[in-house]
């Protein structure tokens, strides 16, 4: 039996599978690519079939990664929104938290992998978990008192990847913000707030 370097067998492999997933996160900001398990056990100083034990496919590697990044991002959109000075303005800081994500990388895992593994399980988990995403956003505007707070939430959202294909072309995350702000400012002042990123 190996050595264990944790008080128990679980926090163990806890702590075993953390040091892959982010491994493999750190893997695929550098390259762009879905990291091989090998790569991937190899970056986390496990022994190369290590990551075989946790994962039994680079797509369960995928899986994994995708269920772990987008608590992290919902959380980090909440704690952006909370942060805003007016219920308004947490629309726009929902906006730039985003784009903030974006810039950071975490938006390539699910990229990588749709790329890798195309196909209907995988679009209900997308689309679940961008719905998750969205509750702040949706909430917010229902409690501003806005009508059909699902529908804007979509629009505000396609505005928010139209600013991430700035990105893609190069533009640099303050350009892309100050589309956002051009385009999204004039709604939130409506509804009392300043209309500027914070």
């Amino acid at each position: 039996m190996p050595r264990i370097t944790e008080a128990t067998v679980a926090e163990h492999r806890a702590a075993r599978e953390r040091a892959l997933l982010d491994a493999a996160h750190t893997i695929l900001l550098e390259t762009g690519e879905p990291p091989s398990l090998s790569d991937v056990a190899t970056r986390a100083g496990l022994a190369r079939t290590s990551a075989y034990q946790y994962f039994g496919s680079k797509r369960e590697l995928l899986h994994a990664m995708v269920k772990d990044i987008y608590p992290r991002w919902t959380e980090r959109i909440r704690e952006a929104m909370a942060a805003a000075p007016t219920d308004a303005d947490r629309i726009l800081a929902y906006a730039v938290a985003n784009i903030d994500l974006v810039v950071e990388g975490a938006h390539a895992v699910g990229s990588a992998l749709a790329a890798l593994d195309p196909g209907e399980a995988l679009d209900e988990q997308a689309a679940r978990m961008h719905r998750e995403i969205q509750e702040p956003l949706i909430s917010a505007l229902d409690a501003l008192g806005v009508d059909a707070p699902d529908d804007v939430a979509g629009l505000i959202n396609a505005v928010v990847h139209g600013a991430t294909l700035l990105l893609e072309t190069g533009q640099g995350r303050d350009a892309a913000v100050a589309r956002l702000v051009a385009v999204l400012g004039p709604m939130v002042r409506e509804l009392g707030g300043t209309g500027r990123a914070h």
